[in-house]
């Protein structure tokens, strides 16, 4: 006979998938973990969500809350017309701000993936004593880190031409998400084809491309920012934990590399993958994160 009240204390913990109101706006998060135990931010990148760590959250959640969120126009959260939402980064990382508060979170860790970059640097500028300990996957400050693809969004934004914004919307196709997902990879046999294609399944959405590209024009924000979010760090001087994938088109190994210039103790770890590192090396990016903060309590 089997003692029910044993086998529910031995039951996983499991992964929410709930929503909350920010400012009238419902903010899609996948939870998990015990609220207890010290709270790892997830930050999600272009052209994903709170999914790209779908993989990631189960392997951490016993030793750790898990908190990552879908921005507005992203995965599940909702996505209101441009005429009443400021799509930029800086009011991003206000409603991710307001969304900890509601949470209840004082302090945390944060894993900044891509956009999840900008968007954290700011928190990190405006409240830096939120943060605990920084995870870097394949997000940059650097100039160093920026490529090519990254380059001429900027030049063909700012040429604003009918041919040039064709260009830019090229970054909003299945064909550009796919790269994005499968370039560079060890073996894209471990990638989940449903990773790519949900994403393009919720970039098609009406409306969404245009907010795509006001984002794009919007990350050259970011970039005169960098010089600040690196004072900021040398400031704070924070542990850092950079896993990435050293094969990224989009963000490149020397803007990694950079983070040494101001942290020089960084902890830095690459993969023989893309942009989406999680994808392949899952298992091994969680391992790290899971000894590089257990070593920082």
């Amino acid at each position: 006979m089997i003692n029910t009240a044993t086998a529910a204390t031995k039951e996983p913990s499991p992964v929410y998938h709930r929503t909350i109101n920010v400012d009238g706006i419902n903010i899609f998060y996948r939870e998990a973990g015990d609220p207890t135990k010290p709270t790892l931010l997830l930050l999600h990148g272009f052209p994903s969500s709170s999914h790209n760590f779908r993989t990631l959250i189960p392997l951490l959640k016993n030793d750790f809350h898990i908190l990552a969120p879908d921005y507005p126009g992203f995965g599940f959260s909702d996505m209101p017309p441009m005429s009443e939402f400021d799509y930029t980064f800086d009011n991003y990382s206000r409603y991710i701000e307001k969304f900890l508060s509601l949470k209840g979170v004082k302090k945390c860790s944060m894993y900044l993936f891509d956009y999840g970059a900008p968007v954290g640097l700011r928190i990190i500028q405006r409240n830096p004593a939120i943060l605990e300990h920084l995870i870097v996957q394949n997000g940059n400050i650097y100039a160093e880190g920026l490529s090519d693809i990254l380059k001429s969004y900027r030049k063909n934004i700012d040429e604003n031409t009918e041919a040039s914004r064709a260009l830019v919307y090229k970054a909003f196709e299945l064909e550009y998400t796919k790269f994005e997902y499968l370039h560079g990879v060890s073996d894209p046999t471990k990638v989940s084809p449903e990773s790519y294609q949900l994403d393009q399944l919720l970039m098609d959405r009406p409306g969404n491309k245009e907010i795509q590209y006001k984002l794009k024009y919007d990350y050259r924000f970011n970039i005169a920012e960098y010089p600040k979010w690196q004072q900021t760090l040398r400031q704070l001087a924070p542990s850092v934990l950079i896993v990435w994938g050293e094969n990224d088109p989009v963000f490149l190994k020397p803007g990694a590399l950079a983070f040494k210039k101001d942290i020089p103790a960084t902890e830095m770890h690459f993969y023989p993958t893309g942009h989406f590192a999680l994808e392949e090396y899952v298992v091994e990016i969680a391992e790290r994160i899971r000894v590089f903060l257990k070593a920082q309590q």
